[in-house]
């Protein structure tokens, strides 16, 4: 299945992996700066945005390399925010050589940590408007729970539209559809990696950053004390420098 992808620019090659709130618009704030000194893609992964979801057996790993592979990229320094940052992992510890560097933000492999209360009643309160079929409610749940207070209107506008979409491609999904697990493995992953955590994300990522950040074998981080769990839509312009200082 080939996924819906953007790619532009000349440079150093950049894999841009959005969240699962989102699609690969998530980084139209960065995009104009980004693809001015690198080459760039960024997907829709499968269920989001432009890229629907089938019974196929798939990895979100697996469509990274295939989208790598149709655009020439042999590896690629890779950004990750929330669920993407989960990919990267994934993708680091199933294609070390795909993978020259990491950036992430808010990264999402929940499984890292026991959960926390926080994240749990949100997944709760989730999945009890998604089987009332109150998608509406499901999607304010989303964006005042992922979205800092530094956040504009526009984007949570935004990041609304985009979370109500998702929900209408994945319900129109079969629902055996899904990706395949995998298992991330921390200790193999030596690529040089930049963690960052947002002070008012719900506790759980801020746990996960700092266990990456103590865990990774070449990472180093932080937790920034304005952002929330999607910090490059919070404030773009401090995000896009500090892409641009890290993936230099």
């Amino acid at each position: 299945m080939r996924l819906h992808h953007e790619v532009a620019g000349s440079g150093p090659d950049v894999v841009l992996l959005h969240s699962s709130v989102v699609d690969l618009r998530q980084w139209d704030p960065q995009w104009e700066a980004l693809t001015e000194q690198f080459r760039v893609v960024r997907l829709d992964f499968r269920g989001h945005g432009q890229s629907p979801i089938d019974l196929e057996a798939y990895t979100n790993a697996d469509d990274v390399v295939d989208v790598m592979e149709q655009v020439g990229m042999e590896n690629a320094r890779i950004v990750g925010s929330s669920f993407g940052g989960r990919v990267a992992l994934e993708l680091a510890t199933m294609f070390p050589s795909r993978v020259e560097r990491l950036v992430l933000l808010c990264p999402g492999p929940a499984q890292l940590l026991p959960v926390s209360e926080a994240l749990q009643k949100f997944d709760d309160e989730e999945t009890a408007f998604l089987d009332a079929d109150q998608l509406d409610q499901a999607v304010a749940l989303n964006v005042e729970t992922w979205l800092g207070p530094d956040a504009s209107a526009e984007v949570r506008e935004r990041v609304a539209a985009m979370q109500r979409h998702n929900f209408d491609v994945q319900f129109a999904a079969p629902e055996e559809a899904g990706p395949q697990p995998v298992k991330i493995d921390l200790a193999a992953i030596t690529a040089p990696s930049y963690v960052l955590g947002g002070a008012h994300d719900v506790d759980h990522f801020v746990n996960v950053a700092n266990h990456l950040i103590e865990t990774l074998p070449n990472a180093h981080g932080e937790i920034l004390d304005w952002a929330g769990h999607l910090p490059n839509l919070e404030r773009p312009q401090e995000v896009t420098e500090l892409l641009l200082r890290e993936l230099a």
